[in-house]
């Protein structure tokens, strides 16, 4: 019986990956564990091992292929002792591609599960599906607001009520054309007269953003380059936007005197030993300190280590430090995990391996997602101060400006000291504003006096 090799996922949010490189060739054979082809996600691209044993018999999705949603099948293994050929010919039947969304969601939503076959395998009911809330009646006028899954999501990315946008789909079905028209003003129902009772269907939303073609009458055709979107800057377009839109946001900035930092990070680096090419073993930086300092003051205040969810608040027993790594495609944060039990020498080394990682798309998905905090240090630009948008779950990350020398008032008088200024941004429904300002306190006693890190 051919056996389907599906598009895995590989991280809890995916739903698609691009097919990047076949390392396997159709009639080849293939055993446990071998590794078939490279995925890439929206972060970083993947090794993809096999898990049975036989010969490739046919290739359903070419390398470069991008896009492929999770699950679908990519390609056809024959067992041992199988015809290669006839497995290759029932492929050829098998769908190259998932359906289309907008296709399925074109389905009126009193239709019937239907029973559906792969190749090898009896055909089986579909299971049942709990009701969709979406695709409940609702309490708007007479009406039921039916929508497809594909126009729930764009609506939502795109801070649109459903219930208040005219469908133009089978049954005044809601579907993704109609969305196009509602962020362009368009195809929105009116809203409730005034002093009218208000419901979760007529609740004001948010102004539409301009549309694509709204943004392009504004310049002049043959002025601009137009550079696609790859899948990384759009999941960070989405998610930041999700976390600006849904969490309330406060900033804490305080000025740090980075003095004796500064000595005890040339001393340290000074008595490092050498490897056998010459090299030291470590080199600290500014940044090293500030991974371990944040990740002891999230110890010494542990209800600032904390992710909200809405049934609990999750106070964390270790503290994964992130740290924001700049890419030439986007963004990462590679997370340092137990930072608080590592050396700075430790925290220096892996963070060296993760960025380097990080930049060659090569980071595990357990790499980076999760943590507790993270760090985000623009001071090697010369940047004095700004603050950072949260990653969620996370309910904090720190702002890192330059150190610098700058006039200080010391005993009354006017000097000369180098510092650093910081500003921590708090999730307010996590961590409160003098919680937040506790954490801050932590963490500049501890940069200001490095030997508090090693004790």
């Amino acid at each position: 019986m051919p056996i389907d090799i599906r598009m895995p996922a590989l991280s809890p949010t995916m739903e698609k990956g691009n097919l990047a490189k076949w390392l396997k060739k159709e009639g080849d054979a293939v055993k446990s564990g071998d590794v078939i082809a490279e995925i890439e996600t929206d972060k970083a691209t993947m090794e993809v091992e096999a898990v049975d044993e036989g010969t490739l018999a046919k290739i359903l999705v070419p390398e470069g292929t991008a896009d492929v949603p999770v699950n679908q099948v990519i390609a056809v293994l024959a067992g041992d002792g199988e015809d290669v050929k006839a497995a290759a010919s029932g492929a050829r039947s098998a769908p190259a591609a998932a359906p289309k969304p907008e296709a399925k969601a074109e389905t009126k939503a009193d239709d019937k599960p239907k029973a559906s076959a792969t190749p090898g395998t009896a055909a089986t009911p579909a299971p049942s599906k709990p009701a969709d809330p979406q695709q409940s009646p609702k309490a708007n006028g007479n009406a039921r607001i039916f929508s497809s899954p594909l126009a729930r999501r764009l609506a939502r990315e795109a801070g649109l009520d459903i219930a208040r946008i005219e469908g133009s789909g089978p049954h005044g079905r809601v579907i993704a054309r109609d969305i196009d028209a509602a962020k362009s003003g368009k195809a929105m129902k009116a809203a409730p007269a005034a002093g009218a009772p208000m419901s979760a269907a007529t609740a004001p939303v948010a102004a539409p953003a301009m549309s694509d073609q709204q943004i392009l009458g504004l310049y002049e055709p043959g002025s601009y380059e137009s550079i696609p979107h790859d899948g990384m800057r759009r999941t960070i377009a989405q998610r930041l936007t999700a976390a600006t839109n849904a969490m309330p946001t406060f900033y804490l900035t305080v000025d740090c005197n980075l003095g004796k930092l500064a000595a005890a990070r040339e001393e340290i680096n000074a008595a490092a030993g050498k490897t056998a090419e010459g090299k030291p073993l470590y080199k600290l930086s500014v940044n090293d300190f500030v991974i371990k300092a944040l990740a002891l003051a999230l110890q010494k205040v542990p209800e600032a280590n904390v992710s909200w969810t809405e049934a609990a608040m999750l106070r964390h027993k270790h503290s994964d430090i992130g740290v924001a790594v700049a890419l030439p495609f986007g963004l990462i944060t590679p997370i340092i995990r137990k930072a608080e039990l590592k050396t700075l020498s430790a925290i220096s080394n892996e963070m060296k391996d993760l960025a380097a990682r990080a930049k060659a798309k090569k980071l595990k998905p357990n790499e980076y997602q999760g943590g507790t905090s993270s760090v985000s240090n623009l001071g090697m630009y010369g940047i004095k101060d700004f603050t950072a948008v949260i990653n969620p779950p996370q309910s904090s990350i720190l702002a890192v400006g330059t150190g610098e020398e700058r006039a200080v008032v010391r005993n009354g008088q006017i000097v000369a000291a180098t510092m650093m200024s910081v500003t921590l941004s708090c999730d307010h429904r996590a961590i409160d504003g003098a919680l937040g300002a506790e954490l801050l306190v932590a963490f500049k006693t501890l940069i200001e006096n490095p030997v508090m890190m090693v004790v």
